[in-house]
């Protein structure tokens, strides 16, 4: 009697299925046909396939069938096709059942629905890829505008010396003298858009790159802007390579600095640093950015890295850098930015795990 009650109790509130060994369906209740649209005729003594979904590689029922067959319970979130072709999402546990000598007779398969959790969290998914592609186009815009700025003065030392030459073309020393200026003139401009172009190259695969490089690059890309706003750099690194993609953490450094610099202008900050540090600390890996831009009130400090909080004007930022900035360490490089603030300093910490050694078995 008690049994037959504990049957109904998990009939009547979870979806439950059974198949013989060659995955025939022998078995369901009323909630399997609810969710799935077909009637109790149409299932049984028909294949479990007949839920299949077709975006659901065929590795993962390799997986299940690997595991039961082992005799062992199988539990995963699975996407199935109803009846009508929508989809729906189960929390799966598939229980092997076995004979007084050990032998497989029959598969029982307890599910629940989660559709709508599942659901809530590809369309969060979507959202974030939606802010990681406004980022990028706000940053291209930025970069773009570095460009300009950073070919404004060039471009007007170019003409005067042109004008020079003009005037010079008489005297044969004077005018080879504005030439080659001239020549180092282009010659630079043609640099700095290459090293844009070689900074916005699309993602390669993940490689070892020296995490010092990374900040290199960014702090080349931001030369121009930190000689005009008289901005100290203090970088301090021990060697150390790590698996990534090297431009993406030149974005997050660009990223921190580029908040540091418009602390130092909002802040009115006369002697301006910023204090740059890569060391090993016990089996993690610290990239410091410490400036004394005037620190970050404590009631907004928990919120900087929510997407579009910003304190800026929207003239000035869309919200979306420190945001970005934090994806971009944890699904890219598998760590964590944090902040720290106290008096007029504001530190921002970006914790990886020590990788192992290039070329170590593990890594084969």
């Amino acid at each position: 009697m008690l049994l037959k009650q504990y049957k109904e109790a998990i009939e009547s509130s979870n979806i439950v299925s059974k198949t013989d060994i060659n995955g025939i369906i022998t078995f369901v209740n009323d909630e399997f046909c609810k969710i799935s649209g077909y009637s109790r005729d149409e299932l049984v003594g028909v294949n479990h396939n007949i839920v299949r979904h077709p975006d659901v590689p065929s590795s993962k029922f390799e997986e299940l069938w690997d595991t039961i067959l082992s005799k062992k319970t199988f539990k995963a979130t699975v996407q199935n096709l109803a009846k009508d072709g929508s989809t729906f999402y189960v929390n799966t546990t598939v229980v092997p059942i076995l004979d007084e000598k050990g032998s497989i007779v029959e598969f029982i398969a307890i599910r629940y629905d989660v559709t709508k959790e599942v659901e809530l969290r590809l369309e969060n998914e979507q959202k974030q890829k939606l802010l990681f592609l406004q980022s990028r186009q706000a940053s291209l815009g930025q970069m773009i505008a570095n460009i300009a700025h950073q070919w404004k003065q060039p471009l007007t030392e170019l003409s005067l010396t042109l004008f020079n030459l003009k005037k010079s073309f008489s005297n044969k020393e004077e005018f080879e003298n504005y030439y080659y200026e001239s020549k180092e003139i282009v010659q630079n401009m043609s640099k700095i858009i290459e090293d844009f172009m070689n900074f916005f190259k699309p993602a390669r695969e993940k490689e070892y790159f020296l995490l010092h490089k990374a900040v290199d690059d960014a702090l080349k890309i931001l030369s121009k802007v930190l000689k005009e706003e008289n901005i100290d750099i203090n970088f301090q690194y021990d060697n150390i390579e790590f698996l990534g993609i090297s431009n993406e953490l030149s974005q997050v450094i660009i990223n921190l600095i580029q908040n540091a610099k418009d602390a130092f202008k909002q802040n009115n900050i006369k002697n301006k640093q910023i204090n740059i540090s890569i060391r090993e600390v016990d089996a993690n890996i610290s990239i410091e950015l410490k400036d004394n831009a005037g620190g970050i009130d404590k009631n907004i400090i928990e919120h900087i890295f929510e997407p579009y909080f910003t304190t800026k004007h929207s003239s000035v930022g869309t919200g979306l850098g420190l945001f970005v900035a934090s994806m971009i360490v944890e699904q890219s490089f598998g760590g964590k930015l944090f902040v720290n603030s106290a008096g007029n300093t504001t530190t921002f910490m970006i914790l990886l795990s020590l990788p192992h050694k290039k070329g170590c078995k593990c890594c084969r």
